[in-house]
């Protein structure tokens, strides 16, 4: 059987309690390093070492703000791209984000909802995976009219 690097890189930046508080914590809000390792009792260099591996298999970004970076999950990324609320994109167990402009709901199930796994949804950002494939495969569920993220990916690069 043949491993895929993409995967098993992808599993080795969570094999870490720490990494995976880290992405517990990111995926409520946004930290820089210092709002981490004040959370996580950890320093901040072991935080940013963290982080960099996280980064490296796209699965949190970073933005600069002043003197700090501040990161989050990538689907922050899809909310600065498509910006609106018309479209909620679902990652169990890490992220929820309202995007794509149109009219926004706001009471029971939105009428515009995508929902994939975590590596999928690093490989659709990273431009890995095309979207019309991810959909073909039932990779990821994607109902209502504004429900096509295609137009919007990849988010990196």
């Amino acid at each position: 059987m043949q491993s895929d690097p993409e995967l098993l890189a992808f599993f080795k930046a969570l094999a870490d309690a720490s990494r995976l508080r880290i992405v517990g914590l990111l995926a409520r809000k946004p930290h820089t390093v210092e709002e981490l390792a004040a959370l996580l009792g950890l320093r901040a260099s072991t935080v940013s070492h963290h982080l960099a591996r996280l980064v490296a298999v796209d699965l949190v970004s970073a933005r600069a703000d002043g003197h700090y970076h501040v990161y989050s999950l990538d689907t922050d990324a899809l909310a600065a791209k498509a910006p609106g609320g018309s479209t909620e994109v679902r990652i169990p167990p890490y992220a929820v984000v309202q995007c794509v402009e149109g009219p926004r709901h706001t009471r029971g199930t939105p009428p515009n909802v995508v929902e994939t796994d975590p590596l999928t949804w690093i490989r659709l950002a990273g431009g890995r995976t095309a979207w019309q494939d991810a959909v073909a495969e039932a990779k990821v569920s994607a109902s209502g009219e504004r429900a096509d993220l295609g137009p919007h990916l990849p988010l990196l690069g």
